[in-house]
């Protein structure tokens, strides 16, 4: 698997394990996420950061040699096995359109089909949460129709609402608290999907499937 993955160190403190392609690959994915597993257990790492096709293992120069770490990173990869999590199913009920979803009518314009059309294709698939970032409990999904790909806003806004769904480039995913944002706002959820009372915080977990639920559309 080594041969499908480029290494390189990041300054003198991280070590990368880059997929050779820009493609969301899922089984790609599963091996990060072991990988990930068998670092945990190792103990050789400040932080360990699992990206869309890429790994970066942050560390103690002044404890482990970067070479080495390198060299950690390659042996894994040809000697862990795809990591399949018990796949929860996940139902996000969305209101599409309107105040809820400002861009909706854009993404239809550059997929060449109606708001209807969207929101029918959108809420038909499923969605494999790769990983979370950018902000607490923000999934990263792949899975999007190729049609409903987007390029994001050219004038990201200074302020999204939190649930707010929408579409940036060949993903889709939610905004789980308010903040600047430059996706296709295409629908909201009233589901929390982040809070530090609950254990865990986070309500999507790495593996989930999640299913989007229309609730109402306004066009």
């Amino acid at each position: 698997m080594r041969e499908n993955f480029s290494f390189y160190l990041l300054g003198e403190r991280a070590a990368v394990m880059q997929f050779c392609s820009d493609q969301i690959e899922v089984n790609c994915q599963r091996l990060i996420w072991g990988i990930v597993q068998r670092l945990r257990g190792m103990a050789c790492c400040i932080d360990i950061v699992p990206g869309m096709n890429n790994l970066t293992a942050i560390f103690d120069p002044q404890q482990h040699d970067p070479q080495a770490m390198l060299e950690t990173l390659q042996t894994l990869a040809d000697n862990t096995d795809p990591l399949i999590f018990q796949t929860r199913e996940m139902h996000i009920p969305v209101s599409y359109g309107g105040a809820y979803g400002p861009d909706l009518a854009v993404v239809a314009q550059h997929a060449q089909m109606s708001v209807t059309e969207v929101v029918a294709l959108h809420n038909s698939a499923s969605y494999l949460v790769y990983f979370l970032g950018f902000q607490p409990g923000f999934a990263y999904l792949g899975g999007l129709p190729p049609s409903l790909a987007t390029p994001r806003r050219s004038d990201p806004r200074l302020q999204v609402a939190a649930g707010s769904v929408g579409i940036g480039g060949n993903q889709t995913g939610v905004y789980p608290a308010a903040s600047p944002g430059g996706w296709q706002l295409i629908g909201r959820t009233t589901l929390s999907l982040f809070n530090p009372q609950h254990a865990p915080p986070t309500l999507l977990q790495p593996g989930d499937l999640v299913r989007f639920i229309v609730e109402r559309i306004d066009e």
